[in-house]
This record gives structure tokens, C-alpha cells and sequence, in this order.
């Protein structure tokens, strides 16, 4: 008796049209798996040497301390190969460069990229040897850059890169989306599928976030202006997880107030979130769609349906039209060598100069004069030495703490360290991701939306200090 063949399982939601969509047990699985994995990967916070992380977190640091102190010199290996397969594609064209889809994309970049390309590799060998200008590889610039912040990068880059496709091509986000909608969109005036990438950035890294947004954004899920919102406001507040928190709470002697210091960050970012979208820069940028892309996104929902199964319905579409899970891993591989060889060589070459001009150049000092009134304004003790290191945290975002670490004041010190944490913008890593993506916005905006964010959060952070705390 030749065995029957199996009835296949469907799943039927309301009629939302003349004809009831149907989905096979193995769609809904395609979409329920890799989503629930991507959920555990990095939104799901862990505790791990007594600080909360996530798994993608703990591989980063275990794979960061079995290398150890291979990576500075592994990565000073990455630059050269950036900078000198750069430099070949643009003097002598060699086909197999130029005629590769992926080389090309990788090393066929304008004359400046490549010159900053260069110059990072000129930077991580200086430092490396130790030999040249000592203001280039003296610890507070290019050693802080290579030794202490690219393995960092490095190692959460690599896997976030291979593993995000859990979030983004099965499903995960539209219907998140689907269901947040409603909160996202009046408050933030944001998709709702924006806050994955805020969760993924608070719980873990805020360079995830921003990696997240620049391919949402690439793919013709958000607009102009949505992704410079969540970029500039969403992606980058893992600054403020815990983690860092802590840290930077520690550094500061403020140890024994982290819950009302985290408190505070948290009320004055959020606050900071709702005003910048709603002015100048961000409030001008278009509502139009990257243009090799166009819109493809729509969390509307038809009347007399439910969020939940709409949003149950894009995203079981979502993941039904992943064909290839080999190509999926072939994007992420190459999502991995995009940002070794493209991003990493920015972050030598820029966060150097910027670290060099907050370090050894009163540039910070002088910007910081207009602050000082505002501080005695706001009943700030030692005003003038707190000024720069509200200041300084555009070039690196540790800075103000090392700034600010020797000030009497613990108020002063509490101001400090919260301010550093709701700035969000800072060169030496963020600023040089955003540059490098599709996303429109340049240094000028950049440099606006730290003045703004700062102008905003002070007073906050001021007002809660003194009523609640001191």
C-alpha cells in the first residue's frame, strides 16, 4: 500500500481580501525561527561578569580576548591591504578589480576615500612602531584608536554582520512594525519597525544600530529623514545601555548614584529623541526613498483587521521571499569585508586627528567659552573647568569622562557623565559610520545635531539633578 501523502497544514487569518491569504506550517516556521534566533542574538539582555550585555556581546569579547594582542596588528594588516588595493584601483584600474563585483565595490571608491584610506594605514603603522610624531601613536590618540577601540569594532562588527540577517530578512521587523506603529509614529515620528534598531543599540552596541538603519535605509525601508532620525537619536543610544553606563559612572566616582545617573540619561535622551526630529536639521530632510531602492515598506493596515495578524502576514511574506539561505550568508560575509576595508580605515585615519585635536590643541577649550554662562545659569559648580568636557565628547564619546574625572563637584561630575551619554554623536566611531553611508548627512549636520542634542539634554539633566538628587 503505497503511504498517503501528508495533508499540508495551513493557517487561514481573516479575509482581508476576495481571496483568504494561506500560509504553509513551514512559512510561519521560516519566518518564527530565524526570528526568534535573531531576538536571542540581540535584543535579549544577559548578565555576564557582573554587567548586562548581549550574546553577540559575550561572543565579541570572548573572540576579542582569545586574540588578544594579535588584533591591533591583524587590523594594521586590513588598513594596508584597504589603502593599497585602493590606490590600484584608481591608478592602474587592474581587471581584476575592475571587472570583480566584489572587489570593485570594496576598492573602486573616489580619490578622498582613498586618501583617507591611506592615511589610516600610515597612522596604524606609525602606531604600531611607535615611531614618528609622538601626538600620532601616543596613547590619548592613535594608540587609544588601534589598541582600545578598533578590536572593539572589529570583533562586533564581524559577528553582528554575519547574524543580522535574522533580524532584517525574515520577518522580524514587519511585524514589529506592524504592532509599534501607533507609539512610534506620533511621538518619534518614526516606522515602527525603528525600534529593532533602538532595542539592538540600548541592549548591545550602538554601532549595530546605526549598521542596522544604513541597510534599512539601503533597502528602501525608511526615508531620507526617517533614517537620519533614528541614526541620529535611536541607532547610536547603546552609549547609554548599562554597560557603558556603568563604566562611565565608575570612571566618574558616581558609582554609588548609577540607578538615578541612569534614570537621568534615560528621561533626557527620550526627551531629546521627541524635539530633534521636530526642528532643523533633521525636520528638512525629504521624505523620499534611497533611489536605488524605492519605497518598500507600508505599515498601514487595511480596516477591520487586527495588528497582529497584518503584521503576521507582511512578515511570513517577508520571509517567504528568501529563496537562498547561501545568499544570505554571502551578504553578510560581505557586509564583514565592506566594513573591515571601507569603515575601519575611517575610523584610523579620522578618530586619529580628532583625538589629536581634543588632546594637544585648545580648539575644544575655545568652543566650550559660550557654554560657561549657560553652566552658571544653571547653578553648575565649577563652570569653566566643566565646559570643555561638555565639549569634547564630539571627538571621542570617553573623552568628557577623562575631562571631567578631576572636577571637585559631584554634581558637576554627575552632569558630566550624563551629558556625555545623551550626545550620542561622536567622531571617532559613529560620526565616520554615518559619513560613509547612503544616509544624507554631512560633517556640518553632524556637528549641529551634538550642539543641539547637548543644548537640549543640559537643562534636563540640570533640573533633575537639583530637584531629585542634590
Amino acid at each position: 500500500m503505497q503511504p498517503q501523502p501528508q495533508k499540508e497544514v495551513v493557517l487561514q487569518e481573516p479575509v482581508m481580501t476576495k481571496s483568504a491569504e494561506r500560509w504553509s506550517l513551514g512559512d510561519l516556521m521560516k519566518f518564527i525561527i530565524p526570528s526568534l534566533l535573531g531576538i536571542l542574538l540581540f535584543l535579549v539582555p544577559i548578565s555576564y561578569n557582573g554587567k548586562t550585555t548581549i550574546i553577540i556581546g559575550i561572543v565579541a569579547e570572548l573572540t576579542q580576548d582569545f586574540i588578544g594582542s594579535a588584533l591591533p596588528g591583524l587590523m594594521t594588516a586590513v588598513l594596508v591591504i584597504s589603502a593599497v588595493f585602493s590606490l590600484l584601483a584608481i591608478v592602474l584600474k587592474p581587471a581584476w578589480i575592475t571587472k570583480s563585483y566584489v572587489m570593485s565595490s570594496l576598492f573602486h571608491v573616489g580619490k578622498g576615500w582613498a586618501f583617507i584610506r591611506l592615511l589610516g594605514a600610515v597612522f596604524a603603522l606609525l602606531t604600531v612602531f611607535r615611531v614618528g610624531p609622538e601626538w600620532i601613536w601616543s596613547e590619548y590618540t592613535g594608540g587609544t584608536v588601534l589598541n582600545a577601540l578598533i578590536p572593539v569594532l572589529a570583533t562586533w562588527f564581524f559577528f553582528s554582520a554575519l547574524f543580522m540577517p535574522f533580524l532584517m530578512e525574515f520577518g522580524l521587523m514587519d511585524f514589529i512594525g506592524t504592532a509599534v506603529r501607533k507609539i512610534m509614529r506620533p511621538l518619534f515620528k518614526l516606522p515602527g519597525r525603528s525600534s529593532i534598531d533602538a532595542m539592538a543599540s540600548w541592549m548591545g552596541s550602538g554601532t549595530v544600530g546605526v549598521l542596522i538603519t544604513t541597510q534599512q535605509y539601503e533597502k528602501g525601508y525608511y526615508t531620507q529623514r526617517e533614517a537620519s532620525v533614528i541614526a541620529t537619536n535611536f541607532s547610536i543610544a547603546s552609549i547609554a545601555s548599562i554597560a557603558f553606563s556603568l563604566v562611565i559612572a565608575t570612571f566618574m566616582g558616581i558609582g554609588d548614584m548609577f540607578v538615578p545617573f541612569y534614570i537621568t540619561v534615560v528621561v533626557a535622551g527620550l526627551f531629546a529623541a521627541i524635539v530633534c526630529p521636530r526642528i532643523p536639521p533633521l525636520s528638512r530632510k525629504k521624505d523620499i526613498y534611497y533611489e536605488k531602492a524605492g519605497k518598500q515598506i507600508s505599515e498601514e493596515v487595511p480596516a477591520g483587521v487586527s495588528d497582529f495578524h497584518w503584521g503576521l502576514k507582511t512578515a511570513v511574506e517577508q520571509a517567504r521571499s528568501v529563496k537562498s539561505y547561501r545568499q544570505v550568508a554571502k551578504n553578510g560575509i560581505h557586509n564583514v569585508m565592506d566594513i573591515y576595508f571601507g569603515l575601519i580605515p575611517l575610523v584610523m585615519g579620522l578618530g586619529t586627528i580628532a583625538l589629536v585635536i581634543a588632546e594637544f590643541t585648545p580648539v575644544f577649550r575655545y568652543l566650550s567659552y559660550p557654554l560657561v554662562p549657560i553652566l552658571e545659569l544653571l547653578q553648575i559648580p565649577e563652570a569653566r573647568a566643566a565646559a570643555p568636557a561638555m565639549i569634547v565628547g564630539f571627538a571621542d564619546m570617553f573623552l568628557p569622562a577623562v575631562v571631567g574625572k578631576s572636577i571637585e563637584s559631584e554634581l558637576t561630575r554627575f552632569v558630566i557623565a550624563c551629558l556625555s551619554l545623551t550626545q550620542l554623536i561622536y567622531m571617532s566611531e559613529i560620526g565616520i559610520l554615518l559619513m560613509k553611508s547612503k544616509i544624507p548627512l554631512n560633517f556640518g549636520e553632524l556637528l549641529l545635531i551634538f550642539l543641539q542634542r547637548t543644548l537640549i539634554t543640559l537643562p534636563v539633566i540640570a533640573l533633575i539633578a537639583h530637584l531629585f538628587f542634590f
